[in-house]
């Protein structure tokens, strides 16, 4: 399978447990370069990461899941630990490091101090308050699409409303919509997808993230003007079993602000409701996402269906089963490999 020169939201956007044993994450927009073997091999890894012996979503971290979230290398965090007294984790009784949420943030918050240029020898001689504190104003500082990403990521932590709301403004504000999606929201997604990775978050924090984007996009989406200045129509909808709906929103948002009229059904569409709107309104696109696990010859005979609905339109797909099954592609139907070769095309 290559994944070269393809975007995440496509190869990945949702990825859902619903095939793959969980929601591994959601991206939007990713290269060659910034692949890594985690990414390309996660499939591999799930069902060994699903036989680990130990409870999900249970405040309990590994070592290794310290180094995944903070991008501390274990070995230094072991130092951190026996030389500064950092952390101080309970043990199993094979002496296997066990840490628990408040350890989780002291890491990620020492770590990011570090990395922006703190000694590790004055940090680790700070209490709490005065952790915080510093890195409140590292992180009011950084708006870089890395610093949001962070910033986000510590707000999220504690489900905090205010901070992560006015956060997200900020973001959108200060970048766009399109490059906030792209470059940060996704990104966090992204990050998210490793977090599940390792049994570190549980599901209600990437579903709280979820709904204030969506929210977000929805309002971006009802703040264009309708103007059908290209006097054709895109429908947008995902099949069945589909429900990860944040790049079908924003690739509606896309259509419609390039002026094309948007006809958005969302998730869990049956097919007969296609055929209906179909005989009563003109489409001239269709555009859907095939991201939850399929059988092979299931995923083949939808899109012929799609090809026999919709046999004078042209219908855009995306996702990542789509390059994990490489079904035969009908004549009338094109993946979309990112948003920019998309806005090309209806340019």
């Amino acid at each position: 399978m290559s994944l070269k020169n393809y975007s995440v939201a496509f190869l990945c956007d949702g990825l859902s447990a619903r095939g793959l044993k969980g929601e591994i994450y959601y991206c939007l927009h990713i290269n060659d370069e910034t692949l890594n073997k985690k990414n390309i091999f996660v499939f591999t890894i799930l069902d060994a990461l699903t036989k680990k012996n130990r409870i999900m979503n249970s405040g309990i971290y590994s070592i290794k899941d310290l180094e995944t979230l903070s991008g501390t290398k274990a070995h230094t965090i072991r130092i951190w630990e026996k030389r500064y007294n950092l952390l101080v984790p309970e043990r199993t009784e094979t002496n296997i490091r066990l840490y628990d949420d408040d350890d989780l943030r002291r890491i990620l918050n020492v770590s990011l101090l570090v990395n922006n240029g703190f000694k590790i020898s004055k940090v680790a001689q700070w209490d709490e308050v005065q952790i915080k504190e510093a890195v409140l104003n590292v992180t009011q500082n950084r708006t870089s699409e890395q610093g949001y990403v962070d910033r986000l990521l510590l707000v999220m932590l504690d489900f905090n409303n205010r901070d992560i709301y006015k956060l997200t403004d900020e973001i959108i504000f200060k970048l766009g919509l399109e490059e906030a999606v792209t470059k940060v929201f996704f990104v966090l997604f992204q990050r998210l997808g490793t977090f599940w990775q390792v049994g570190s978050i549980f599901p209600a924090q990437e579903h709280y993230l979820t709904h204030i984007f969506r929210q977000k996009l929805i309002a971006e989406i009802d703040r264009l003007e309708m103007t059908n200045s290209q006097n054709s129509t895109i429908l947008f909808f995902l099949p069945e079993n589909e429900m990860h709906e944040m790049s079908l929103l924003f690739y509606s948002y896309l259509a419609k602000k390039m002026g094309y009229n948007v006809v958005y059904l969302g998730q869990f569409v049956p097919f007969d409701d296609l055929l209906k709107v179909r005989d009563q309104t003109k489409i001239d696109y269709v555009f859907t996402a095939f991201i939850n696990a399929y059988p092979k010859e299931e995923l083949q005979n939808y899109l012929n269906r799609l090809k026999d609905a919709f046999p004078q339109q042209k219908v855009f797909v995306t996702g990542l089963q789509l390059h994990i099954l490489n079904p035969e592609i009908p004549r009338n139907v094109k993946i979309v490999k990112d948003y920019h070769e998309f806005k090309k095309y209806l340019g």
